[in-house]
């Protein structure tokens, strides 16, 4: 399989763990990461996001982790290629069971979010078996610092959910960008970010496509030092 190249980095992938996705970019250029110095990323497949933070601040070390044995090789594989692999690190753990004691500043995560099904493709990855919102939440109110933000991308019909759960964890919206794919279509993803405080929850919008494979304008500012491409959509 071809490897995800970007300006600094390139991400290897694999067939048995869950490609380089527009939600994964999403997360990686939307993510308010400029005040963390100590960030944990859940469930980090190839590595993409965790990459991607380390680009965006350079004074940040990120623990990046997976249940997948297989996510975790290839992940590592690409930090070591990087030139932020001192910072980076990829770790074999099942977050319901982490018993560090660290405190992180950022917690992220593209989190499963399809019911189960028969499907077999990407199972861990799309599927709520090993790592359901509930196990997700709490466990991150858990690790998450005094002033510490917790970020995910979710369906947007999953937020009202999410954020109930949220709330039962102490956790609260403090920040919420309402995603298109296309301008004139319905919003589908959602960035949400919570914290241990309550305030009135900054709301954004955002737009990938203006029109069919032509990029927006602030998606082509917000990936302009990732991203090698024109203003067509790939």
């Amino acid at each position: 399989m071809k490897p995800f190249r970007f300006k600094q980095f390139d991400v290897q992938q694999s067939s048995e763990v869950f490609r380089v996705g527009t939600d994964a970019v999403l997360l990686g250029i939307l993510s308010n990461v400029h005040q963390a110095k100590e960030i944990l990323e859940v469930g980090t497949g190839t590595g993409i996001i965790a990459l991607m933070l380390a680009q965006r601040n350079p004074e940040a070390k990120i623990l990046a982790i997976d249940i997948n044995t297989e996510a975790v090789k290839i992940s590592q594989n690409n930090f070591s290629q990087s030139v932020f692999s001192p910072r980076l690190k990829s770790r074999l753990q099942d977050f319901k069971q982490s018993d560090t004691k660290e405190q992180f500043d950022l917690i992220l995560s593209n989190p499963p979010y399809f019911e189960v099904s028969s499907s077999e493709k990407d199972i861990l990855a799309r599927q709520r078996l090993e790592l359901d919102f509930s196990d997700l939440i709490q466990k991150a109110s858990e690790l998450l610092s005094a002033e510490g933000l917790f970020s995910v991308i979710i369906p947007i019909e999953s937020e009202k959910q999410f954020t109930q759960l949220c709330n039962e964890s102490l956790l609260f919206l403090q920040r919420k960008v309402i995603i298109k794919g296309i301008e004139t279509a319905e919003p589908k993803r959602v960035v949400l970010e919570y914290c241990f405080r309550k305030s009135e929850a900054i709301i954004e919008n955002f737009v990938i496509e203006k029109s069919p494979r032509v990029y927006s304008d602030e998606y082509l500012e917000l990936t302009k030092d990732f991203h090698v491409f024109n203003k067509k959509a790939l």
